[in-house]
């Protein structure tokens, strides 16, 4: 004869105190994948790696020399003091595996600004929070280790549901044909001939030495 479970003064037996506590230990781990889920889909997003549509509607500016910006001082720089100037505008950050690149646009910018050639850095941290700081220590980051002293400007946003209205014009497709689509990554590079227009736009793993880049800034410098 099979002998009948153990009943608890609560009058369950073992068994549906098992089976009780095994529904509850399942509740349990459910609820800690979803909140997991929750937040690995939270970092993702803000982190730039899953839809975070930037706006569709360009501004009403009609060039980058329409702009004012911030400067890395907190200083307004109407953009338009470029004009006649050859532009480099470049998303940056300071912990970055691109980040040495900045030794490379400051080389550029020694090479041809008495040419008329201007490199605009615009640090932003959209991309594996890889530009933490403030802007003065980004500021000083660059100064110190990699002698920057091209025009830096304020941490701004270059995608998602909060891009400043300075990248949703670059990236937009109305507002800039040919060269638009989102930011990929930090080092992503635009450049403009001397009215403000984009002429090009080059990949963050494009070099600032390489010789598309040289080549291009040679021209627009003509």
């Amino acid at each position: 004869m099979r002998d009948k479970p153990p009943r608890f003064a609560s009058g369950f037996t073992a068994e549906a105190v098992t089976l009780t506590l095994g529904e509850i230990m399942l509740k349990i781990g459910i609820v800690a994948i979803i909140l997991l889920s929750v937040g690995v889909a939270g970092a993702a997003y803000k982190m730039g790696f899953i839809l975070n549509p930037s706006p569709v509607t360009p501004p009403p500016e009609k060039s980058v020399l329409e702009f004012s910006m911030k400067d890395i001082d907190g200083k307004d720089v109407k953009l338009d003091a470029y004009k006649g100037k050859v532009l480099m505008i470049v998303n940056t950050a300071s912990k970055c595996g691109l980040t040495p690149q900045y030794e490379g646009l400051q080389a550029l910018y020694d090479k041809f600004k008495d040419k008329g050639f201007v490199v605009l850095g615009f640090p932003a941290n959209n991309f594996m929070g890889q530009e933490p700081g403030t802007e003065k220590e980004i500021k000083e980051f660059c100064t110190l280790n990699y002698k920057v002293s091209f025009p830096m400007f304020a941490k701004l946003s270059v995608k998602g549901t909060d891009q400043h209205p300075f990248y949703t014009f670059l990236t937009n497709k109305e507002s800039n044909p040919g060269f638009d689509g989102d930011i990929s990554w930090n080092f992503e590079k635009f450049l403009t001939d001397k009215n403000g227009k984009v002429i090009a736009r080059f990949s963050p793993k494009t070099k600032p030495d390489d010789p598309k880049i040289v080549e291009a800034i040679e021209k627009a410098l003509k």
